[in-house]
């Protein structure tokens, strides 16, 4: 029978924090017993198929289309030599920089009616409105399109290392029984990368589920976007809760259908080494081909859309770069590195006393702390703003009662507010980079610390935080992008008159003002183009390794 001393201070510097961080969540199930009858019923007999359709569709299509990019360009890339593969290896993973409701900005300026393609192509034809067809990116099928371009590199990441690191005898065992190479992609590469494929799919398709910029500026009526009405627009904060409650139901059951369909699949590559498969030689035609189709991604996910805001930015600078966007540069930037330095802190304890105590008590929580990240950024601000809400209700009522003041928010509506909800939504991302980190260091270096008098407390300060400085840093600059990038939960929960980067690009695309969005639009690109080059290197790395 397992036995925990209860009261260890490592222990509880886990379940406190972590049971808080999963309060939010915990919440908004909770509104579940409250239900809203007669905004369900008005919701059901109006929009609410609407959301589940369109919520279904986006993040299926968003899927099929991360599939579909991420699997081809990562075995081409990875199977074959031709002109500029090496440069492609890195290139394609450029559109991750770009959030999808930038690039759905862009797209919108330069395909309008107004856009310089339309206009372009009225003056060479000498059309008129009305002589004919153009698609129409504020759509559905659009903003599936959006997000494809710039959410496939999470299959292509995956697929690229599974791909890369089956043994060449797998091809030469296929070769011997008389497959092609188009059958033995089929047959085994494809079957063996399966797992890695289908995780990068999910990634995809969480992330569509969660999106609101997109689909907001779209107008495609989803979960997220009905969760903003049901609250602002019906003013019924428990209402909005259960339909974020339903849109997370969506979400964990895609997480556990992923989990499921991977249960007995098993693949083991034989011997303690295995050499990578020779890439392919193809003909001057053939590279050609590969080099336009592998380009074909990075064109329209990253270059085009950074070279619409570029020149939007140039033109307008002397009128956008002024006192207001450096305000905005220090909000954006000032709450990100807070977020940043917080998460990471909370990771390195989780992270920490999970390697000193291996038992429930420590292990449940911090999992249940982590899953904040498969938890769309609307769900996740709404479960922060209820909690809080009650709280500072409370603390000005029994104020009033006892003091004859009132105390106002005090939490909600605040920077705290805010804080609370990045750590929730990204402590996974740090904790993921802190646990793998720790794993390198041997515990017998901790064992000859504690043998030298060292407390647990100061193996940690003195010996594992030197050695993990690489993945602090990785961690702080991950979720310092992410927290940079984040639209929904900022909307929700950001002070009375305090903006950041994200907000102000959103408030002046959604006011048709797309050029003046350039230049807060760039600005969170070119950040977010940080982690992507530490994690192209880190993926060269391992690559370099495995070859």
């Amino acid at each position: 029978m397992l036995k925990v001393k209860l009261f260890d201070r490592w222990r509880w510097a886990v379940l406190v924090p972590a049971l808080l961080l999963a309060l939010p969540v915990a919440m908004v199930f909770a509104s579940l017993f409250s239900p809203q009858w007669d905004v369900w019923r008005h919701l059901r007999q109006t929009v609410l198929a609407d959301y589940i359709v369109n919520s279904l569709i986006l993040a299926g299509g968003t899927g099929l289309g991360a599939l579909l990019i991420g699997t081809s360009t990562a075995w081409l890339v990875s199977q074959y030599q031709f002109i500029g593969r090496r440069y492609l290896e890195w290139l394609l993973l450029l559109p991750l920089a770009v959030p999808a409701y930038i690039i759905a900005y862009t797209y919108t300026g330069m395909l309008d009616f107004a856009g310089p393609l339309q206009s372009w192509l009225r003056t060479v034809f000498g059309w008129s409105y009305g002589d004919y067809w153009f698609p129409e990116i504020r759509s559905l099928t659009g903003a599936v399109l959006m997000l494809s371009l710039v959410l496939y590199p999470y299959v292509y990441m995956l697929a690229r290392n599974a791909f890369s690191e089956q043994s060449a005898s797998l091809l030469e065992a296929s070769r011997t029984l008389g497959l092609s190479p188009r059958r033995h992609f089929w047959k085994v590469a494809l079957p063996l990368a399966r797992p890695a494929i289908l995780t990068g799919m999910a990634l995809a398709m969480m992330e569509a589920f969660a999106d609101y910029g997109t689909v907001q500026y779209f107008g495609v009526p989803t979960f997220t976007t009905g969760i903003f009405r049901t609250w602002f627009g019906m003013g019924n904060a428990v209402a909005a809760a259960q339909l974020a409650a339903l849109l997370t139901s969506f979400v964990l059951f895609l997480l556990l259908l992923e989990k499921w369909s991977r249960r007995k699949v098993r693949y083991y590559h034989q011997g303690q080494k295995h050499s990578a498969p020779a890439r392919r030689h193809v003909g001057p035609a053939r590279q050609l081909l590969l080099l336009v189709f592998c380009l074909l991604p990075v064109v329209f996910g990253f270059l085009l859309p950074a070279w619409q805001l570029s020149s939007w930015a140039l033109a307008n600078w002397q009128r956008t770069l002024n006192g207001a966007f450096w305000q905005l540069v220090w909000n954006s930037f000032s709450l990100a590195a807070i977020a940043a330095v917080l998460s990471v802190i909370l990771a390195l304890i989780f992270a920490y006393a999970r390697r000193l105590k291996e038992d429930p008590i420590v292990r449940l929580p911090v999992q249940l702390a982590a899953l904040g990240y498969a938890v769309p950024g609307t769900v996740i601000a709404i479960g922060v703003m209820l909690p809080l809400a009650w709280f500072d209700q409370r603390i000005d009522l029994l104020a009033e009662q006892w003091f004859g003041v009132r105390t106002g928010l005090l939490l909600s509506g605040t920077i705290v507010a805010l804080l609370l909800a990045y750590s929730v939504r990204f402590l996974a991302v740090s904790l993921h980079g802190i646990e793998a980190g720790l794993e390198r260091i041997k515990p017998n270096m901790d064992n000859a610390a504690r043998s030298l008098g060292f407390s647990p407390w100061q193996v940690l300060r003195r010996v594992h935080i030197p050695l993990l400085r690489g993945s602090v840093l990785t961690a702080l600059l991950l979720v310092f992008v992410d927290v940079l990038k984040e639209l929904p939960a900022t909307l929700i929960l950001r002070p009375f008159n305090f903006n950041t980067l994200a907000v102000r690009a959103h408030e002046l695309a959604s006011d048709e003002r797309l050029a003046d969005a350039a230049l807060p639009a760039l600005a969170i690109v070119l950040v977010g183009l940080l982690p992507v080059i530490i994690l192209a290197r880190s993926t060269e790395r391992r690559m370099r390794g495995v070859e």
